[in-house]
């Protein structure tokens, strides 16, 4: 990732509020659920209108699409392992720790048990970019050292056959 790419990853495009449902089966993951809705074409729920209709006319039958709660379920990371189940939590997009988990926590918005004071910190954004930033100078530089190593090291000549 480039260091525009790391800035822009610090401008957070949307947060969400959800609920952990799951916490300390894997370490520095939580499962965390978000509340969302999901609109239903063929499920029509009747006015009471209906009623009505039976005495002035079929005109005022009138039919309405209902949306239906669809709560969606996000791997989340959590780098100190500081939520617990029940705590109400906002989280945010951000790079990808592993092919499940995309975001990361954070605040506490709501503990459940255990107070916030009782429990590690959360880091906030920018430590979370600046560790990563300097995981990033860490790694580059052992990969130059290594590069650098490859092409100091002489040519090996390959060796005569013997008869």
């Amino acid at each position: 990732m480039s260091k525009s790419g790391i800035s822009t990853a610090g401008q957070v495009l949307r947060e969400l509020h959800g609920v952990v449902v799951t916490a300390g089966r894997m370490s520095k993951t939580v499962k965390v659920r978000v509340g969302g809705q999901q609109w239903n074409q063929k499920v029509q729920k009747v006015n009471a209108y209906m009623l009505l209709a039976e005495t002035h006319g079929p005109w005022l039958i009138t039919t309405c699409r209902q949306m239906f709660t669809k709560p969606k379920k996000y791997l989340v990371h959590d780098p100190n392992n500081s939520l617990r189940q029940g705590d109400i939590v906002s989280i945010v997009p951000g790079w990808r720790r592993s092919p499940q988990k995309r975001h990361v926590v954070k605040s506490i918005i709501a503990p459940h048990g255990t107070p916030i004071e009782d429990r590690p910190s959360i880091p906030t954004i920018e430590e979370l970019l600046a560790a990563r930033t300097q995981m990033k100078e860490t790694k580059d530089a052992r990969r130059a050292e290594r590069r650098q190593d490859i092409t100091e090291r002489p040519a090996v000549a390959p060796q005569p056959e013997v008869d």
